[in-house]
């Protein structure tokens, strides 16, 4: 071996690098990848939560979408054909709600005069925010309204409600002569004769005892006054505001348990002791506006006793007396009036009135005796002409002053108001010898309450030569 092997073996082992320590690489592999982990995990779980909202929002918002198509397909399926207005085309048709549009205002709404391109004027009720329903509610008191058809009741035409709900307005058509209260309270500029009154009430009764008896289920309006009776282009009267309308008893249900809401002095004393809300309700209401018509007095009278403050109760003793020219309007004093038709409708009143529901008639009843005693009344002004004038040709204004006066004699005396060809007649009756009135209306002028001197032959001498002078 020569010396160069020796000395490499002799040389000491070069140093080996000592390796890595495993231990220490792993955990920090391990710590890695858990961080790793946890940022990826974090991510999905926000992603995942993304994407659930995301997509329950869109459930939300398919449902809402349904659930309108499905109160549209509803309205459909009922057959109600109803016009969905924009909040924008009624705000351009009322000039934004502009007061100059404004109708009226009561507890639940205020009611504008719009116009339309196509539908021409309407009416539209907006409601007041605290009157606002759910959408359900809205949409099945459109459907419990549209269900109404009748001439003598104001027609639904459409209605508007947008999203989340702060948006809900119905639809009618517009009634241009204004309501009867503001008739009774002259601000129309004249009064209504005997007759109107009588139509007007005929009308009335015609469409309630429509919403009692030919819609099914039986329809209580519950708000029955004088400025929810619109009068309508000919005059003929039409019930509005059906609001507080809820659905009457069905089957063998005797009345409908209800919260009592109502106008005070129409509200039915009995709904407001029990709760219990029949077609009677609308009744009694209803009779109420009957002495007002005959009287213009408000419901209630706070100027007078708790006794009588009440019209009904008021009105009682001289009606039941058969005095109704003590209660009559004084308007009607002054043209010619049948009292006996208004004693009919006050009798009638308080008929409607009587305290035990099952004593009062129903809408039917009271709308048949109105027509009943009008119907009286024409066919005896048709008769009383042929009476006189049947030997004839002349007209009333052809006569003479001695034959028409003649002519007016021959009628029964027991009429209050006669028509002789077309001429209306108020009959007041004096028994010249001892000038006693046989008339209510004149009983002022009786010689125990004024002085009168008259010559009976002196009168009749007058009476002759203004004949002979004609």
């Amino acid at each position: 071996m020569d010396d160069r092997h020796r000395n490499l073996l002799a040389a000491p082992p070069p140093e080996m690098k000592k390796p890595p320590n495993s231990k220490s690489s792993y955990y920090q592999t391990m710590l890695i990848g858990s961080v790793c982990g946890i940022l990826f995990l974090t991510v999905m779980i926000v992603a995942l939560l993304y994407c659930f909202i995301k997509r329950k929002g869109h459930i939300l918002k398919c449902r809402r979408s349904s659930k309108g198509a499905e109160d549209e397909k509803s309205l459909k399926y009922d057959k109600i054909s109803l016009r969905r207005f924009g909040l924008e085309e009624l705000k351009k048709a009322t000039n934004n709600f502009s007061p100059d549009c404004l109708l009226g205002s009561g507890a639940f709404g205020t009611v504008y005069k719009g116009t339309f391109e196509l539908e021409g004027t309407l009416a539209i009720k907006r409601a007041h925010g605290e009157s606002f329903l759910s959408k359900a509610e809205f949409i099945n008191e459109v459907k419990l309204i549209s269900k109404v058809k009748h001439r003598n009741l104001v027609s639904l035409v459409g209605y508007c409600e947008e999203p989340g709900g702060g948006v809900q307005m119905l639809v009618y058509e517009y009634v241009p002569n204004g309501s009867l209260l503001e008739y009774m309270m002259g601000k129309r500029g004249k009064s209504l004769t005997w007759r109107q009154r009588v139509n007007i009430a005929i009308g009335a009764a015609k469409g309630i005892a429509y919403l009692h008896e030919e819609v099914k289920p039986s329809l209580i309006h519950r708000d029955i006054k004088p400025s929810n009776i619109l009068i309508g282009e000919r005059f003929e009267a039409k019930v509005s505001d059906f609001g507080l309308i809820k659905s009457g008893p069905t089957g063998d249900q005797s009345h409908v348990s209800s919260q009592i809401k109502g106008t005070p002095g129409y509200l039915d004393p009995t709904y407001c002791s029990t709760f219990h809300l029949t077609t009677f309700s609308d009744v009694y209401s209803f009779g109420v506006i009957l002495l007002q018509l005959i009287s213009t007095r408000p419901a209630v009278d706070p100027k007078k006793n708790k006794n009588n403050s009440h019209i009904i109760d008021w009105a009682r003793p001289s009606i039941e007396k058969g005095s109704i020219e003590e209660i009559i309007d004084a308007n009607l004093l002054c043209e010619p009036c049948n009292m006996k038709v208004m004693l009919k409708m006050g009798q009638l009143a308080l008929r409607c009135g009587a305290q035990v529901p099952k004593h009062r008639p129903t809408m039917a009843q009271v709308c048949q005796e109105l027509e009943e005693s009008l119907q009286i009344a024409d066919n005896l002004i048709c008769k009383l002409p042929s009476k006189n004038f049947s030997k004839s040709s002349k007209t009333f204004q052809e006569l003479t002053e001695s034959e028409a006066l003649k002519s007016i004699e021959n009628y029964d005396c027991s009429e209050s108001f006669i028509s002789i060809n077309g001429v209306g007649f108020q009959k007041f009756l004096i028994d010249m010898d001892r000038l006693s009135f046989r008339s209510e209306n004149l009983r002022c002028l009786e010689n125990n309450s004024i002085s009168i001197d008259t010559d009976v032959n002196t009168l009749r001498r007058i009476q002759e030569d203004e004949a002979m002078e004609k």
